[in-house]
């Protein structure tokens, strides 16, 4: 059953007898819930870390796990299909699986938090090519976390432990990095999330500095927004960002359990969520990602599953 989440902020009541009528919300739209999928397990279908997300050409959705060390494959309809990857040191195996991204041509890209490393894997889910490793040098991570594959096909990385974006080529060649620790423009500290516009601006969540900050796909800064705090367009250790397809700017945030929607020049336009493990409920929060349908999907890490949102027009 479908139920509305009231959003934004509420500016005025009418007490009507014993009841309460809701009206003249801030934001200029409603989500709503839709489903919600996924429990504490290892099983098929169970999460006990859900960190990332993507979504395949056929509109499925791709799960990463750090816990359970694993990827695993959702239909659209939340339907589990398949899993891959495991603790071993073999091509399929993983330490810490956070980021992931899916290219043109069906191939997966999982990176691996605590091992440094990139694996891909064509759409048969074969092992393909490993690439970086563990370390501070041009190439190298540490701390990887969630990326994506911009409109020039090169794979953009939020390195938080070097505190900056690495960017590599399809092949896994290191081309270039941007950013440096610091909380003045282009600097960051500890990034968790790089994701690229179909337009070419990398949107790069500045958990440290409780902000968004904004570049082209040279690494050069165009904008930022966002201070530390509750308030509409302020953030506490934002994590994961995504794109709608009408354009809207979607994040979630550690601290404030929530998620917020932004035009992509930054003004707030809505938001919804509280603490706790209700629907509308979070506790957590990590990735998020927006399907060509415009349904958002959240990574409900503290409660084991994701929840799924859409926007009523």
């Amino acid at each position: 059953m479908m139920k509305k989440v009231l959003l934004g902020v509420i500016t005025g009541i009418i007490a009507i007898g014993a009841g309460i009528l809701l009206f003249e919300v801030q934001g200029s739209a409603e989500y709503e819930f839709v489903t919600a999928f996924g429990s504490d397990g290892s099983g098929e279908g169970q999460f006990q870390y859900v960190e990332d997300f993507a979504i395949d050409g056929e509109g499925n959705l791709l799960v990463t796990d750090a816990i359970n060390v694993n990827v695993q494959v959702f239909s659209p309809e939340g339907q589990f299909l398949r899993a891959f990857g495991d603790s071993t040191d073999g091509p399929n195996g993983f330490q810490k699986p956070e980021g992931i991204a899916v290219d043109r041509a069906g191939n997966i890209y999982v990176a691996d938090y605590l091992g440094g490393f990139v694996k891909k894997f064509n759409a048969n889910l074969e092992h393909q090519l490993t690439f970086s490793e563990l370390g501070s040098e041009p190439g190298q991570t540490i701390e990887s976390e969630f990326m994506s594959i911009g409109p020039n096909d090169l794979l953009y990385l939020a390195d938080a432990g070097n505190n900056c974006v690495d960017v590599f080529d399809l092949d896994g060649q290191f081309q270039f990095r941007f950013g440096e620790r610091g909380s003045g423009d282009g600097q960051m500290i500890r990034p968790e999330a790089a994701k690229v516009t179909p337009d070419g601006e990398v949107f790069v969540t500045d958990y440290g500095n409780h902000r968004i900050q904004v570049f082209d796909l040279h690494g050069r800064f165009l904008r930022k927004w966002g201070t530390e705090g509750s308030g509409p367009g302020q953030f506490r250790n934002p994590a994961g960002i995504a794109h709608g397809p009408d354009g809207r700017v979607y994040t979630t945030e550690v601290g404030n359990a929530r998620v917020q929607v932004f035009t992509p020049e930054g003004q707030f336009i809505t938001q919804w969520g509280s603490e706790g493990s209700g629907e509308g409920e979070f506790g957590n929060l990590h990735g998020i990602v927006v399907a060509p349908d415009g349904r958002v999907s959240v990574a409900d890490t503290a409660n084991n599953r994701v929840q799924v949102f859409r926007r009523v027009e």
